[in-house]
């Protein structure tokens, strides 16, 4: 019987391990067949279609697996600000494309760095003497400054062009916190590091408004300059100032845009689209409105990027976080493996570190320089091309750099530390419930979440934070060659556009990621093959491809942006809601001491989240 049962068991065995074998076989085949689906057929000339559908990002998001099954994956888009600038600079000098069109109806907005990033290759393909037209039911600031570079710039008769400048409100969460007995325990070194002041205070502090004003008025200043260069006719100021005083005895606020002379043309799409086929030719099936269309995807996908060179960039993008993280989140562990994979590989010549972050965990930032001095350590020249932001952590990383390129619009600095503890001994006691024990040590128990933080761990709280400041600005004045006084005096945590951190040292030279590549290679001495960009990226993950193509997320779906400006302006305030449970949320995760920048999150379009966000809120943590 003995050996019955066990041929049995061997039976059932086999037979489940070919069960097994058969549905990875199948789900094989069937993701081959999948990604080998031949591209739709590109028109032989027309108009290269750049659609703005989500928000433009350094490096779009990696949705985590089970949010793919679940079907709760982020439904917006994310547009790779890489993708744009290549298609642009490759349409320039394409004889094939005849026209470029912009459709921005469904864009979800972008980093100012970014934006006049694509509005700079627009202004490329003009040079090239090819028209460049934009379309959109209404226009607000940062699809408006790309518009505003179009040759011909239409908008919907219905539309409207509602120009607000940069500035948000903050939440501060300290009257809500006093009702709940929620005691927050804030130490920072930076008297400008506001990250943690919603929850110690009801207000901005001085200092922080100070600041925060400042730099928006810079980069407003930049923003004007750039549109008023693009279209030196539009009456930007008057409108500005008033814009009921415009609109209003035009009849129509599309009316009123076109008498300011910020649009050209009113028309519906079929108008505009009648208007694209004059340029560059009839679809080949045309209905009313149809042209001859050349989609970026389609394009990009018949256009390869050339063979990698012998220049490593390295992108580090999205928050700083401790471990294994996928692409659009730039976890330590992760980008150091794949920074130092690449040194094994001995393949690249020279290293340009790519930076859009706000910073987040000192120990991840640590992480990732490390590797980066690893490099340098090879005699590898390296370059830090800053992008949207590059602040706190994300400036730390940036510090083994030999030069800094930046962008005017790129918001930097943040250089300071803070770290932030809720303890409940007051919602305690309005339950009436109260806490005690022992311990063999000051120490123990610390922190004490039910009875509050001991005075000895608030010491050394506060003096490790003080620590890694020192060390902080002590990296800064030695990567810079500035004296600790100095870099002291404009750290605490100060955030600075581009333009005034050159001034100030903390940046050498103006230039995008080609400025870095190619300043780079020049250092290693590379050949004009050589000089080429080699990305030290994560390999897309074979499974959730997979699972896209199976539960379409990010798909042919619509992106859920509005059209018009009026319910993009009505949706600010949900999206406001929106962007402070994602501050709490990423408070309450992560490492108890961080470099992160707050107030960079204004002038960066809010993450795809998914249905999970309000369970998050329970996730306990600090930031940088």
């Amino acid at each position: 019987m003995r050996v019955l049962r066990w041929i049995w068991k061997l039976l059932v065995g086999i037979k489940d391990a070919l069960v097994l074998l058969l549905l990875l076989c199948f789900f094989g085949l069937l993701f081959a067949a999948l990604n080998t689906r031949p591209n739709p057929a590109l028109a032989r000339s027309g108009a290269l279609v750049i659609k703005f559908e989500g928000a433009l990002v350094e490096q779009p998001a990696d949705a985590d697996t089970l949010s793919l099954v679940s079907g709760s994956a982020p439904a917006d888009k994310e547009l790779r600000l890489r993708d744009v600038i290549r298609a642009l600079h490759s349409a320039a000098t394409d004889s094939a494309v005849k026209s470029v069109v912009l459709d921005l109806d469904r864009y979800a907005g972008g980093a100012p760095a970014a934006t006049a990033a694509v509005a700079e290759a627009i202004d490329g393909v003009r040079r090239a003497n090819k028209p460049v037209l934009a379309y959109a039911t209404g226009y607000i600031d940062s699809d408006y400054l790309i518009a505003a570079h179009a040759s011909e710039v239409w908008l919907d008769p219905m539309g409207a062009v509602l120009l607000e400048g940069y500035g948000r409100p903050q939440l501060y969460y300290k009257g809500l916190l006093d009702k709940l007995g929620v005691t927050a325990h804030l130490y920072r070194a930076g008297k400008y590091k506001s990250y943690g002041e919603p929850y110690i205070l009801t207000h901005a502090s001085p200092e922080a408004k100070e600041a925060d004003q400042a730099l928006v008025d810079s980069l407003w200043t930049v923003w004007l300059d750039n549109v008023k260069r693009a279209r030196p006719q539009a009456k930007l100021t008057d409108y500005l100032a008033d814009p009921a005083s415009v609109i209003v005895p035009a009849g129509s606020n599309a009316a009123g845009a076109l008498k300011a002379g910020l649009v050209d043309k009113i028309g519906d799409r079929i108008a505009f689209g009648k208007r694209v086929a004059e340029l560059s030719g009839d679809a080949a099936k045309p209905r009313p409105g149809d042209y001859a269309a050349m989609p970026i995807a389609n394009y990009l996908a018949a256009h390869a990027e050339p063979a990698a060179g012998a220049v490593g960039v390295l992108t580090i993008a999205g928050d700083i976080v401790d471990g294994e993280r996928g692409p659009g989140t730039a976890g330590g562990d992760t980008i150091a493996r794949l920074l130092l994979d690449e040194l094994q590989k001995k393949d690249i010549k020279a290293l340009v570190v790519r930076i859009d972050s706000p910073g987040g965990s000192v120990t991840a930032s640590e992480r990732i320089r490390s590797a980066i001095l690893e490099a340098k350590a090879r005699g590898l020249p390296v370059v830090v091309s800053m992008g949207s932001v590059a602040a706190s952590g994300g400036y730390w990383v940036a510090t083994p750099a030999e030069k800094i390129y930046a962008e005017p619009q790129t918001i930097t600095g943040s250089i300071g530390v803070f770290g932030i503890l809720p303890t409940f001994e007051g919602s305690l006691a309005k339950l009436g419930l109260s806490a005690d024990g022992v311990g063999t040590t000051p120490l123990s128990g610390q922190p004490d979440v039910y009875r509050g933080v001991s005075p000895q761990f608030a010491r050394l709280m506060q003096a490790s934070i003080d620590d890694i400041y020192r060390r902080f600005t002590g990296l800064v004045a030695q990567s810079r060659h500035l004296p600790q006084a100095k870099v002291d005096d404009i750290a605490q945590g100060r955030v600075w556009a581009g333009g005034t951190s050159r001034q100030l040292g903390l940046v050498d030279q103006f230039g995008g990621l080609d400025d870095a590549i190619a300043f780079a290679a020049g250092r290693a001495g590379l050949s004009e093959a050589e000089s080429r960009p080699r990305w030290i990226e994560r390999e897309p993950n074979s499974l959730k491809a997979l699972l896209k193509s199976l539960f379409h997320a990010g798909g042919d779906e619509p992106s859920s942006a509005a059209l018009d400006p009026m319910t993009r302006i009505a949706r600010q305030p949900q999206d406001a809601i929106g962007g402070a449970l994602s501050e709490v949320m990423t408070l309450l995760q992560g490492s108890a001491v961080q470099a992160r920048c707050l107030e960079c999150g204004g002038f960066q379009p809010l993450p795809p989240t998914d249905s999970r966000v309000t369970d998050r809120l329970l996730m306990a943590g600090a930031k940088l």
